[in-house]
């Protein structure tokens, strides 16, 4: 089974020379020397115009491992499950497939008390397909895990960490795991940016619960808090030790709106 791309030309280009002629102009004028192996990536999921720079930037900034596990959001009530793997075989870009790693998505699947197979929950869900082809652009061979992760306590979120842990573990992989989230979404700039330090240091300081309080006292607008607690509570499992922040920026920047802003932010953990 083939999971087909559903969101070229809204987030990006759908022609194979188009997309790499804007991926291509993402490039920054110096070489970017890379920081070590990503165990960690935050990366927004915007429409390339908006956040592809960010992204971008930041996948250049680290080696990344063969096996790539995307924690997507979950922007519609498509599918039956909170935890959705998809189980295809393939992901379709204009770059041409992917292979999904199904060794070790039945091994999860086995392992999992709360991720269950549900493709279903892919179908309308760009949060994953977005970064596929900025991968697919730095890195040539890899395979992917595609897990969309819901809101839940913070327990879940460390017991599926924990499941992730040990089925690396148990197959004896190591991964990249990419956990897709925007910031805070339509305040002004000011306020966004103010909002959006206090959630980025406590992602730099992988601190799940602060990053989980702060959703909760400053009312942050994150779409993708769930991905990013799984992320940073597995990425200590597996002994990240250093996260950076690569790039930030708003949608003010392409748009020349500043009164409604989305927040973006690449950072590496390593």
């Amino acid at each position: 089974m083939i999971r087909k791309a559903a969101f070229g030309d809204w987030f990006y280009p759908a022609d194979y020379t188009n997309l790499s002629n804007l991926i291509e102009s993402f490039l920054p004028q110096q070489k970017i020397t890379k920081k070590g192996r990503a165990k960690g990536l935050i990366l927004p999921h915007a429409g390339y115009i908006y956040s592809g720079k960010t992204a971008h930037d930041t996948i250049l900034s680290f080696e990344l491992a063969e096996l790539v596990i995307i924690l997507g959001t979950r922007h519609t009530r498509g599918g039956r499950t909170a935890f959705s793997l998809s189980t295809a075989d393939f992901w379709q870009t204009p770059f041409g497939q992917i292979e999904v790693d199904r060794e070790f998505c039945l091994k999860l699947l086995k392992n999992s008390k709360y991720i269950e197979e549900d493709n279903e929950a892919h179908t309308q869900e760009h949060s994953i397909e977005v970064q596929l082809p900025l991968l697919q652009y730095v890195k040539n061979k890899f395979k992917i895990v595609p897990i969309i992760i819901s809101e839940a306590k913070k327990e879940i979120y460390t017991a599926i960490a924990e499941e992730i842990t040990q089925t690396l573990q148990t197959l004896k992989k190591e991964a990249t795991i990419i956990a897709s989230t925007d910031l805070t979404h339509y305040e002004p700039q000011e306020a966004a940016e103010k909002k959006d330090k206090a959630a980025i240091e406590a992602i730099l300081a992988l601190d799940t619960g602060r990053l989980l309080n702060l959703k909760e006292t400053l009312n942050l607008s994150m779409c993708g808090a769930a991905p990013t607690c799984v992320l940073l509570e597995t990425v200590k499992k597996v002994g990240a030790k250093k996260a950076e922040l690569i790039r930030y920026e708003t949608s003010a920047r392409a748009s020349g709106d500043s009164s409604s802003v989305v927040g973006y932010a690449g950072i590496g953990i390593y």
